[in-house]
């Protein structure tokens, strides 16, 4: 989608950087600031996508008890920012939902435990009993970025 790096600057903002250029011939760089809202509906799109815009509507109906106007005018709002397209009534996303809450989860490390992973899972398992399963995947996954690296 030519999206180079995502970084996430606050609760529910991300920056988007492009690593192709615009119709300009720019490589560009924006915040995507979405609501709480906003990103509850990004949530149902990217559980259902591509998915189309009736449907969509639908979806929203049930889940969120939105009217038909509603729903396209968040999606409107979306696509304008940049997270979301409709194309031919068919709605998908332009940035991944694992990107958007990875980007996310980067940010509240950076801003809230000074860039710290370790700090950030001890202050997360501190709160949690793990189980023998979870504590078991975690290892595969350091052990795995390990041997990657």
């Amino acid at each position: 989608q030519g999206i180079d790096k995502l970084v996430y600057l606050s609760k529910l903002t991300i920056r988007v950087y492009r690593n192709k250029p615009n119709r300009k011939g720019n490589f560009s760089m924006m915040d995507l600031e979405l609501g709480i809202v906003q990103e509850r509906f990004a949530d149902i799109v990217w559980a259902n996508e591509p998915v189309g815009s009736g449907e969509l509507v639908k979806i929203c109906e049930k889940e969120l008890n939105w009217k038909k106007p509603t729903t396209y005018t968040v999606l409107r709002k979306l696509c304008e920012k940049g997270l979301l397209k409709n194309e031919n009534g068919i709605v998908s996303s332009v940035i991944s939902r694992e990107d958007f809450y990875s980007s996310k989860t980067e940010q509240i490390i950076e801003e809230s435990f000074d860039g710290s992973l370790p700090a950030f899972i001890a202050s997360f398992i501190s709160h949690k009993n793990l189980t023998a399963k979870e504590a078991e995947e975690i290892q595969k996954m350091i052990d795995t970025f390990k041997e990657g690296n």
